[in-house]
């Protein structure tokens, strides 16, 4: 699918592309693809002279080539965008940027949530747009907003996870949902930081290549200053995430203990009964002792209930069986 939109008085507005002789007519000042067919790469090529990467080419870039000029003076980048889906983990998608002939070309498999935001507020905010660089850093912008929010995000799903965790009752099945859980924001924290790292690397390159005039050089800067405000929001849900890992994982040792102490409990308080039964069986004579001695059976077994429930007084009186 191919997005074309048009700057009228600072505002993106998209034009239907459908034929070629649309995209034609049109004067963009960005042309976002999202998993462009052939023949869009083809108009594409023919009108603007712009060659778009393939999709491996834009994943199996190495990290030192990720901004590149071109032979023909295009400019180049790769940048990871976060992408959260209700029915499946977090991930990265790359997206391919090309500033050519004063527009912005991006291409990528997935529409993304930064795109769409960035391009609901250019056509509620005027003149916020000049140019393409201003919708380039518009959208790093609002990248560092998105993963704020996803921060926000992780904050609420680990504090419903602290309050299962420090309940009364924490079953093994309560261990394994917040484990689950845990894994869970643990990674998307890992990504948000990782697009974050990326994300710092892109501003940085357009503020050394001198891309960048007065006003657009103090957003960039903002837009640093935004990310490293976030690093201290991810590296304390680093913290927090241990925390609540050990503690669960602490809880499930307790869990087992308990296991582990009903059957030493219950060893060691039938070990004098078997004891009594060994000795009773060996000192008797005759092949029938309760012949020798009518109270012989009574006895012993009355011996060995005594000897059996004596040790649980004593652990119940120690507190052991609690």
């Amino acid at each position: 699918m191919i997005n074309v939109f048009v700057l009228q008085n600072g505002r993106l507005n998209q034009v239907p592309i459908e034929t070629r002789e649309d995209l034609e007519q049109a004067a963009p000042v960005w042309v976002d693809l999202t998993d462009p067919t052939e023949d869009e790469r083809a108009w594409v090529k023919a009108i603007y002279g712009v060659i778009l990467p393939g999709e491996d080419e834009v994943k199996d870039i190495e990290a030192s080539a990720r901004y590149y000029e071109a032979e023909n003076g295009d400019l180049h980048l790769r940048t990871d965008f976060l992408l959260e889906e209700d029915d499946g983990p977090s991930r990265v998608v790359t997206v391919a940027f090309i500033l050519a002939k004063k527009m912005l070309f991006s291409v990528h498999t997935d529409d993304l949530p930064v795109f769409r935001l960035v391009r609901m507020r250019a056509r509620s905010r005027p003149g916020s747009i000049a140019d393409y660089m201003d919708v380039l850093l518009d959208l790093y912008a609002t990248d560092a907003e998105y993963s704020a929010d996803a921060l926000e995000g992780i904050y609420q799903k680990l504090e419903e996870v602290s309050g299962r965790v420090l309940q009364e009752e924490f079953t093994d099945q309560d261990a394994a949902d917040a484990l689950s859980a845990i894994a869970h924001e643990e990674d998307l924290n890992g990504r948000i930081r990782r697009n974050m790292m990326d994300t710092r690397r892109a501003v940085s390159f357009l503020m050394r290549g001198r891309l960048l005039n007065s006003e657009q050089f103090e957003e960039a800067r903002q837009i640093l200053r935004d990310i490293e405000s976030l690093d201290g929001h991810t590296s304390f849900l680093f913290d927090k995430i241990n925390f609540l890992m050990d503690a669960t994982v602490g809880f499930i040792n307790i869990n087992q203990n308990k296991i582990i102490k009903i059957f030493s409990v219950a060893s060691v308080a039938f070990l004098p009964p078997t004891l009594i039964a060994s000795i009773y069986g060996m000192n008797f004579k005759g092949w029938f002792p309760e012949l020798e001695w009518s109270m012989g059976y009574p006895f012993a077994l009355g011996l060995m209930v005594f000897s059996a429930i004596a040790p649980f007084l004593y652990f119940r009186h120690r507190g052991w069986l609690k």
